[in-house]
Order: C-alpha cells, then sequence, then structure tokens
C-alpha cells in the first residue's frame, strides 16, 4: 500500500468508527449513572451533593485502578488479537480476574476500617462529612464487583467485543434512575432517604451490571469463550513476566494520575464548601464530555495493538496520524458543546448564588481545557500506549502532575491566596505540561513496541 498520510485501509475505518461510537455511547450512558446522582442530590440538597462528590473521589480512584489493569490487559491482548492467538488472551485475562479480585476486596476492608480519615482527607466540614459517611457505608460493597465487571469487559474490548458493554450501561442507567427517583425523594410509598438512597440504587445497578457480563461471557460469548477453555485457570511464567512489564507502568502512571485528582479536590474542598459543590458540579459536566474522549483514547488502544499485531509498520504510522487529528477536531467540538449548554446545565441545580457564579466560571476554564486534554488523552493513552511504549506515559504524569502541577496549585491556593478559578488554571495546567512532550513522542515513532511472543 502506498505510503499516505492518513491512512487509506478501508478495514482500518470500518473497525474504528463502529468501535468509537459504541465505546462513546456506553461511557456516556455509564457517566449518566453518576449524572443522575449528582443532579438528584443537587436538587435535594447541597450537603447532600458534595458529600456524595466526595465519596466518588474514593470511587475515582478506584476507577481509575479498574482502568489501568485493564488497560494492561488489553496493549498486550490486542496485539495477540491481531494474529488470531486466544490462548494467551485467555491467560492473562485469568491473571487479571485475580488481581481484581484480591485488590476488591482490600479496598471494602480498608474502607470499613477507616472511614472517617479517609473522607476526612477532602474536607472538614461535618455535615458534609455526615453525608458522604452514609453514602460509603453502602457504596463500598460495590468495589469488588465493579472491578471485575470492568476486567471481564476490557477482555471483551481486546477482541473488539464492545456491544455488550453498552447494553449493560443502559440496563444500570434505568434501574439507578428509577430507584434514585424513588428512595431519594420517597415516592410510591418508599421512605425518602436521601444520600442513602442514592447509595441503594447505585449498588443495585453494580449487582445487576456484574450479572449481566457473567452470563455473557458463560453463555453467549463467541470469541473469548472465556470460561469453557482451561487457559484462563492456566498462568504461564513468560506471559505473567510481559503482563507485569506492561501493566506495571501503566497502574503506576495511572494511579500517579488518579490519585492527584482527589488531591485536586482536597485543594478546593479545603477552600469553601461553595467551592467543593461548583467543581462538583462542573467536573461532573466535564467529564460528561470527556466521555467521547476517553472512547478515543479505548479505541485508538486497541486498533493500534491490533495494528502492531500484525506487523505493518507504514499502516501503523498511517493510522496513528488519522486518530491524532480526529483527536485535536473531536476536542473542539467538544469544548464548543460544553461552553454553550452551561446556562441550561447550570438550571438543573439548586445552588447558592455564590457557587452558581463559580461553576459558570469553571466550566468556562473546562471548556477550553476540554481542547488540549482531548489531544494528549487519545494520543499518549491510546496511541503511544496502546502501540506498546507504557513507560512513556509514567514518566510524564510523574513530572507534570507531581513535579510541576500539584506544587504550583498548592502554592497558588494557600501560599499566594489567589481565586478559586486562577487555582483550577493550575490545576488544569498539566494539558499543557503533557501535550508538548506528547506530540514530541508522537512524531519520533519510537513508541511501536511488538509485544507478542513468537508461537
Amino acid at each position: 500500500m502506498k505510503k499516505t498520510f492518513f491512512s487509506h485501509d478501508k478495514n482500518f475505518y470500518v473497525a474504528l468508527f463502529p468501535l468509537l461510537i459504541i465505546i462513546s455511547l456506553q461511557n456516556l450512558i455509564s457517566y449518566s449513572v453518576n449524572m443522575a446522582d449528582n443532579i438528584m442530590l443537587g436538587a435535594y440538597s447541597q450537603n447532600a451533593l458534595s458529600g456524595a462528590a466526595l465519596v466518588n473521589q474514593v470511587f475515582f480512584l478506584i476507577q481509575q485502578a479498574a482502568v489501568v489493569i485493564g488497560d494492561g490487559l488489553v496493549v498486550i491482548a490486542s496485539q495477540y488479537w491481531g494474529q488470531k492467538r486466544m490462548e494467551p488472551i485467555l491467560q492473562i485475562t485469568g491473571m487479571v480476574l485475580k488481581i481484581a479480585l484480591g485488590l476488591g476486596i482490600f479496598l471494602i476492608i480498608l474502607c470499613s476500617l477507616f472511614p472517617e480519615a479517609i473522607l476526612r482527607f477532602f474536607t472538614s466540614d461535618t455535615a458534609i462529612l455526615s453525608e458522604a459517611g452514609s453514602y460509603l457505608q453502602i457504596i463500598k460493597y460495590t468495589f469488588l464487583l465493579y472491578l471485575v465487571t470492568q476486567v471481564l469487559l476490557s477482555a471483551l474490548r481486546s477482541v473488539e467485543t464492545v456491544r455488550i458493554a453498552f447494553v449493560i450501561s443502559c440496563v444500570s442507567l434505568v434501574v439507578n434512575v428509577s430507584i434514585n427517583y424513588t428512595l431519594i425523594y420517597g415516592r410510591f410509598g418508599f421512605p425518602e432517604l436521601g444520600i442513602q438512597g442514592a447509595a441503594i440504587g447505585t449498588m443495585i445497578s453494580r449487582c445487576l451490571e456484574f450479572l449481566i457480563v457473567f452470563i455473557y461471557v458463560i453463555k453467549i460469548d463467541k470469541k473469548l469463550k472465556l470460561f469453557s477453555d482451561k487457559a484462563v485457570f492456566h498462568i504461564d511464567k513468560l506471559l505473567r513476566s510481559d503482563y507485569v512489564k506492561i501493566a506495571v507502568p501503566v497502574f503506576i502512571s495511572g494511579m500517579l494520575w488518579a490519585i492527584s485528582v482527589p488531591m485536586q479536590t482536597a485543594i478546593l474542598g479545603h477552600l469553601s464548601s461553595d467551592a467543593i459543590a461548583a467543581n462538583s458540579v462542573a467536573s461532573t459536566f466535564y467529564q460528561y464530555m470527556k466521555v467521547v474522549v476517553l472512547a478515543m483514547s479505548s479505541a485508538s488502544s486497541v486498533m493500534m495493538g491490533k495494528a502492531v499485531g500484525k506487523g505493518d509498520l507504514d499502516e501503523v504510522k498511517a493510522a496513528a496520524r488519522t486518530l491524532s487529528v480526529l483527536d485535536v477536531g473531536i476536542g473542539m467540538i467538544l469544548g464548543a458543546v460544553l461552553y454553550f449548554t452551561k446556562d441550561f446545565l447550570l438550571a438543573q441545580y439548586t445552588l447558592s448564588p455564590t457557587a452558581t457564579q463559580l461553576t459558570e466560571q469553571l466550566i468556562i476554564i473546562m471548556a477550553i481545557v476540554m481542547v488540549g486534554m482531548a489531544y494528549q488523552m487519545p494520543v499518549g493513552s491510546g496511541i503511544i500506549r496502546g502501540a506498546g511504549d507504557t513507560k512513556f506515559s509514567l514518566y510524564v504524569n510523574m513530572i507534570s502532575t507531581w513535579g510541576i502541577v500539584l506544587p504550583l496549585s498548592l502554592s497558588a491556593a494557600f501560599w499566594w491566596k489567589w481565586p478559586i478559578p486562577a487555582v483550577v488554571i493550575c490545576l488544569q495546567s498539566d494539558q499543557i505540561f503533557k501535550g508538548l512532550p506528547i506530540f514530541l513522542r508522537f512524531r519520533s515513532y519510537k513508541w511501536i513496541h511488538k509485544l507478542t511472543r513468537d508461537k
């Protein structure tokens, strides 16, 4: 095939766009579950909204843990999928499931023994802590199911099976919204439980998600046939070593970034209660737009892994250039949507005048930030990492987030006493400090690494 800047391989586009659309819809519906909690609790009371927001920072870490162990699986499994070799994929999936089980049990124990200590990291407001404690007491039991569910979905995604994730998200949304409406406000003769009602709704939704995906991999799936082959229970030492080499940098990088996000919330949380509420609302809308970027990152990882596995380096480079240009265009569209819908979105909440004004300012900042994030995340975590270079993201996150952004933000908040919008700009400045090195690394093409072993 003639060398071109963009990919001219029709099969690339036939595989990419359905994958991108389905993952985007799945992420959109999945985040709608959190949005339902956010909007309903925001209409119920500001303290309930802030309490759920604090616990969701803890859940965010768990969500990121699921993402990074799943991404490690996808990076290596998708290359084997490009070669149509199923046994290594099954062995790696079995190993990652054991990791998810162990981590989930550990997190439940941790949140049972030290709930107050964990929550006090984010705020000292006693009213918010009380609401958050009620929410965490119920929601902690969903952590294990969520981790296992996400690993199974990652294994399916590595072989380009993504529709089941969309179905699961749709079921979860309907169930969660219905139970939230019933139990938060006390409808249809049920008691008014407030934030505890939201927690019960989320717990039941997570249980259904797990049951659906488990039944699917046992009874319906025709690609993986996960538990019909003993390979899933066998751990090859060489494959384990390969996974560890890939997953450890991915895990450290992801968790370094994930831990920094609650720290950013903690910085704002110690400034004012209005800052907590404003950041919760603005971040929810930002995350809602971000689902497309996350989908692009996930789809890019699968596409690049599959391409590298096939061994056509010219097509790998052309596909990567195509994806990077799409990322910039998507970012501009998402930023514009976030900005022009801010008034409608704010009308859905009952906030103090100060919190409302602050939320509007934060949404404008995040609309601008969206453009940079939509480039650096899919290119860094999707293209570069998906093609086998997992260490680069580790270096970028370590230096930009921990070496620059957090020290700068702490100084702006507590030393220089800057206004809250200026502090948020500092917190979001990692898009600049990550974007440039990611662009330079991308142009080098030194990130193309073959990870599969010969038969």
